[in-house]
């Protein structure tokens, strides 16, 4: 796990990053929006999103 990178450790955070991560946000958000306006139930919402955050930490995690 030599190549994660705990951001708080780096701090202060370059301005790039502070852009990556506003614009990560914003397209979750927009996404999350159009998925509960589509009707898509929460529950289904919430597991979608657990599984994408536990797929890429294990990405991280097995490298």
């Amino acid at each position: 796990m030599s190549n994660v990178t705990r951001i708080r450790h780096e701090l202060p955070v370059s301005t790039d990053i502070v852009h990556a991560v506003a614009e990560f946000d914003a397209a979750l958000v927009k996404a999350i929006d159009a998925a509960k306006d589509a009707g898509l139930p929460q529950g289904l919402l919430v597991s979608l999103m657990h599984g994408h955050a536990h797929a890429e930490s294990h990405k991280m995690v097995a490298k």
